[in-house]
């Protein structure tokens, strides 16, 4: 296309796009401030250990999983060493105060069934639910990687109410309620204001059947990165943007710390929206433009545990684990604080190469509000203090107990825990506030948080978590949307569904 494009951010929003665009015949220039790229998908190793720091479970890559799709058209599916999780039991929620456990399979029968089993007098209602989180899912086509029609998308009266309503519109049992809002960890649900579709998207996305990285996510990043460096692009970690030069509503450069100066055609930013208002000069966007966004909630933040264990301790476990502490506390996790927390908490055993009878690590994760680390938030990583240490120490502790009742005996098969605040979410993702799933939905206002690709100007894009949708699909859907900016409306979308329909 004898057309040249510069990402700023190279996280999964960041490379999605450019791995499109160069696939395509555009020139990209991917800018990551870390050392790593990858922004959710980055690893990092304590020993001989990988870690993931992000992206633990994903939905989309079954047969004809969206993500299948995506990563065949790439040209990397058969790049990524993925487990599919036993679709027997994909998730196993676990209530502390009356030691009820619930195994939930994948499959839209299997977990309607399984459900119906468990509440046999709701069984007409779960069906209905299910019914309806697959018929709104339908309501976004780009979902399924469909052409979008032209215009303002119209959409049901229930696309848009409360998860939480749409639930206990089919659902009369409150224990239930709870059960059915159990990947809540995987978008941060907030009472009477995360969006049904939210939560119909993320529910139909995993009951259809979950994954995992084998030996890490990382491996995702640097196939995407290998896309972009095949086609003659460059992604640039450790090289970040200090400044995007804007005059009469284009950009005409980009300028980096080091004071390196990219010149081309498109530009598009990656990182978060607040940030990249701190690069623009003054007055680039209406200021009321500019208020509205920073005024967008951010989302949950999170604090998680990276366990080492000894080997031949503790058994793997081919599903993803949730706890909580008892009944009626599943919207309102981020709010707890002090002795109270944490009620409930997401774990599992990663997948290595070759993966035995026992796991070699652990992954805790939490949901967390940022005001509990706001007291330190004018810190640095490793100049936080002894009192912040003390806190985190105490955290630690605090999910450690309870490990230890689940699991009597675990700290003697722990070798080694690391643990990450919201503090260090929000340093090594460059997330305002640490939050995990960009900005915060609200049913009652959402064109508040919802941003288009385009802006006021006029060779400037925006991708990732906090255009549209979150999570390792989400984004890459977004992705497509940026794109086709370029491309052309549907370009992209009908190349990517001739490689699937030509297998």
């Amino acid at each position: 296309m004898n057309t040249d494009a510069v990402i700023t951010g190279g996280g999964i929003g960041g490379l999605f796009t450019g791995a499109f665009l160069a696939k395509n015949g555009v020139r990209v220039t991917v800018l990551e401030k870390n050392r790593i790229i990858g922004g959710g998908l980055q690893c990092f190793r304590r020993g001989d250990r990988i870690f993931e720091t992000g992206m633990h479970v994903m939905g989309g890559f079954t047969d004809n999983g969206t993500l299948t799709k995506i990563c065949r058209y790439l040209g990397i599916l058969d790049m990524l060493d993925l487990h599919h999780i036993d679709s027997g039991c994909m998730d196993e929620i676990r209530y502390g105060a009356t030691g009820e456990v619930f195994r939930i399979p994948s499959g839209r029968e299997a977990f309607v069934d399984a459900m119906s089993a468990y509440f046999p007098r709701e069984a007409e209602g779960i069906r209905s639910y299910v019914d309806e989180l697959y018929r709104i899912s339908e309501e976004v086509p780009l979902f399924y990687l469909r052409e979008e029609p032209e215009g303002i998308p119209v959409h049901s009266e229930r696309f848009v109410w409360a998860a939480d309503r749409l639930i206990a519109h089919y659902v009369g049992d409150s224990r239930l309620r709870e059960i059915l809002a159990y990947l809540n960890p995987l978008y941060g649900g907030v009472a009477g204001q995360t969006p049904a579709y939210i939560h119909a998207l993320i529910n139909v996305l995993y009951i259809n059947g979950a994954s995992r990285f084998v030996n890490g996510s990382q491996q995702l990043a640097d196939a995407l990165a290998g896309v972009i460096g095949s086609h003659g692009g460059r992604v640039l970690a450790d090289c970040e943007v200090s400044a995007i030069a804007v005059s009469d509503r284009m950009v005409d450069y980009v300028e980096t710390v080091r004071g390196e100066r990219f010149t081309v055609d498109w530009y598009i930013s990656s990182i978060h929206p607040v940030s990249m208002f701190r690069l623009v000069p003054e007055g680039t966007f209406p200021k009321g433009f500019v208020t509205r966004i920073t005024g967008v909630p951010d989302s949950c933040s999170a604090f998680s545990l990276f366990i080492d264990l000894k080997p031949g301790a503790f058994p793997y476990i081919d599903h993803t684990c949730y706890y909580m502490e008892d009944f009626g506390s599943i919207w309102t996790q981020a709010e707890v604080s002090g002795d109270c927390w944490p009620l409930g908490f997401m774990y599992m055993t990663p997948p290595d190469a070759g993966q035995g009878e026992f796991a070699e690590r652990m992954l805790v994760h939490c949901i967390m509000g940022f005001d509990q680390v706001a007291r330190w938030e004018h810190t640095s990583l490793g100049k936080r203090g002894d009192e912040y240490r003390k806190w985190k120490e105490e955290r630690v502790a605090a999910i450690m107990r309870i490990l230890e009742n689940l699991f009597p005996g675990f700290g003697g098969m722990v070798a080694n825990v690391y643990a990450a605040s919201p503090l260090t979410v929000r340093d090594y993702f460059n997330t305002r506030n640490g939050a995990i799933f960009g900005g915060r939905k609200d049913c009652e206002n959402l064109m508040r948080s919802q941003l288009p690709v385009f802006t006021k100007v006029r060779n400037l894009l925006l991708t990732g978590q906090n255009i549209n949708l979150h999570g390792i699909c989400g984004v890459p859907l977004t992705a497509i949307n940026t794109a086709e900016a370029i491309l052309g409306r549907n370009v992209l979308l009908k190349k990517i569904n001739d490689v699937s329909q030509s297998v």
